[in-house]
């Protein structure tokens, strides 16, 4: 049997900011705003949730770097394992934000334009503290990836690219199906699966979660290691401990 398929399954909630706030939108668009980061991130903490990713949404196309103020904020307030992503380009980078509190660091448009930064990053920090994020379309071809909040074409396909930045020194890949971001339609699970196939490190499914039975499937049919949720939290569709007394009764591994 393969370890991954023993290893507890996590949930994590996602918090895009954009101006101090909290936002939700579909396929990349049409924000809503969300709430306060600081407080959501608290109280998902305080709910059981795993980890917790943070996304600085409009950093790389503001060419700015991360909010790290408002990443201190967030640290001081949960007691779960964060990832931080969003115009996070160099090792310096990386740095501050593991400083400011940051267990990991997700980079996603600063590895497409320069790939030996995750080599790079990876002596430096441990492949433990970096997370490769993919912003990926379904194309005739199969998956395309997407760079700059997911307004550029790259050209590059996304398992290749998966494999690829899994063989460069990424501890773990977070795969967003654009086409169902935002959707509440259910993940991407022939996306998942065909990835899950392909790489040894852990992966986290996100774009399109709607209901628990998504998140189950994104598990055991698309072959995830994590799913990464936001709207079904932030709006209160069902509670992550809802969803973990869920996932226990049928069977999945899951903190309680």
């Amino acid at each position: 049997m393969d370890l991954r398929d023993v290893l507890t399954k996590r949930i994590i909630p996602c918090l895009d900011v954009t101006n101090g706030r909290t936002v939700k939108g579909t396929q990349f668009a049409d924000l809503r705003d969300a709430g306060d980061p600081v407080e959501l991130a608290a109280s998902y903490s305080d709910a059981g949730a795993d980890e917790l990713v943070f996304l600085d949404i409009s950093a790389t196309l503001e060419n700015r770097k991360t909010f790290f103020d408002l990443v201190e904020r967030i640290a001081e307030r949960i007691r779960i394992p964060f990832t931080v992503g969003g115009g996070i380009a160099t090792v310096d980078d990386i740095l501050r934000a593991l400083d400011a509190g940051a267990d990991k660091v997700a980079l996603n448009s600063a590895i497409l334009h320069d790939p030996n930064l995750l080599d790079k990053a990876s002596a430096r920090v441990g492949a433990q503290c970096i997370v490769a994020a993919l912003d990926v379309r379904k194309s005739s071809a199969g998956w395309t990836v997407r760079t700059r909040s997911g307004t550029a074409a790259t050209g590059r396909d996304a398992i290749v690219w998966s494999v690829e930045v899994s063989e460069r020194g990424a501890g773990e890949i977070l795969l967003t199906s654009m086409d169902r971001d935002g959707t509440t339609e259910g993940y991407d699970l022939e996306l998942l699966s065909a990835t899950s196939r392909r790489v040894s490190v852990p992966l986290i499914a996100s774009g399109g979660a709607g209901t628990m039975e998504h998140i189950k499937d994104a598990f055991t049919l698309g072959g995830a290691d994590a799913v990464l949720a936001a709207s079904v939290f932030h709006f209160g569709t069902f509670s992550i401990p809802q969803l973990k007394q869920y996932l226990s009764s049928h069977s999945l591994p899951v903190r309680l």
